[in-house]
């Protein structure tokens, strides 16, 4: 009980932290709504020339944009959420004051990204997706049921983006300078999430790799439970098996990541 209060703490602490930046959360829900436009406007007119494309018709494409927006700062899709830090106290060797807290590195970190999350779900995220179903048609599910799911598939994509930032994350440890792995990590955000065009709209066989791939798991598993697309067992599966498989290797990689500080004196 002690150490799960300990863990609602930090989670309440990296809400709170988000909390405060008051105006750059004004400023992300904007954003996020003009980009929405500007998506949504480029959607309509790709499934004009393609009705259909991926086994969407233009409601459930104007869904999945929206549905982007919310998320995009909710599972750092691109990053922007604990990585950047942890990275730095990598390079500056504060983590060797983390390794020595009486809770463990990884869990701490989750906790602190999960609240941050929540609050980026719900300060920014929201908006954004309610102005998309207010002024433009959508494929929203009127059962009550469906949106539960959708909340889980969200919640279980944030324990993936997390995982996959850690590992990110603990490769300063050997980079030392993490400016390269942020930047492949925006990169490979952007494409294999769907955040640019929803994967099942993909070319084949390339549209099949990425539907695999742990990214996929972020935006195109929840937005297609939440649309009815895809088995909910099989998505909440699928997105479990990619946080254990992520988070064990993370496991893996910060047991020889604190070999290495030891090593070198840390």
């Amino acid at each position: 009980m002690g150490t799960a209060r300990l863990y609602a703490a930090v989670a309440a602490g990296g809400f709170r932290r988000y909390a405060t930046y008051r105006v750059a959360t004004a400023a992300g829900v904007f954003t996020n709504t003009v980009f929405g436009l500007i998506l949504v406007y480029t959607y309509l007119a790709l499934w004009d020339e393609r009705p259909h494309l991926g086994g969407y018709d233009q409601a459930q494409a104007v869904t999945y944009v929206w549905l982007g927006q919310a998320l995009f700062a909710t599972l750092a899709i691109q990053g922007g959420g604990f990585e950047t830090d942890l990275i730095e106290r990598i390079r500056t060797g504060e983590v060797a004051v983390d390794l020595y807290r009486p809770a463990d590195l990884q869990a701490w970190w989750l906790a602190t990204d999960l609240g941050r999350a929540l609050f980026q779900l719900l300060g920014r995220g929201v908006i954004p997706f309610v102005f998309g179903a207010l002024f433009f048609p959508t494929a929203l599910p009127d059962e009550a049921g469906v949106w539960l799911a959708f909340l889980v598939a969200v919640a279980l994509a944030m324990v993936v983006s997390y995982a996959i930032r850690f590992l990110v994350a603990l490769s300063g440890f050997w980079l030392l300078d993490g400016t390269g792995a942020l930047q492949m990590l925006m990169i490979m955000g952007l494409f294999c999430s769907g955040m640019a065009l929803p994967l099942n709209a993909f070319p084949q066989p390339l549209g099949d790799i990425v539907m695999l791939l742990p990214w996929s798991a972020l935006l195109q598993t929840p937005a297609d439970v939440l649309m009815g697309r895809v088995g909910v067992w099989s998505a909440f599966a699928f997105q479990a098996g990619w946080a254990v498989v992520l988070l064990a290797v993370g496991r893996w990689v910060q047991g020889a990541a604190t070999r290495r500080v030891v090593v070198q004196g840390g």
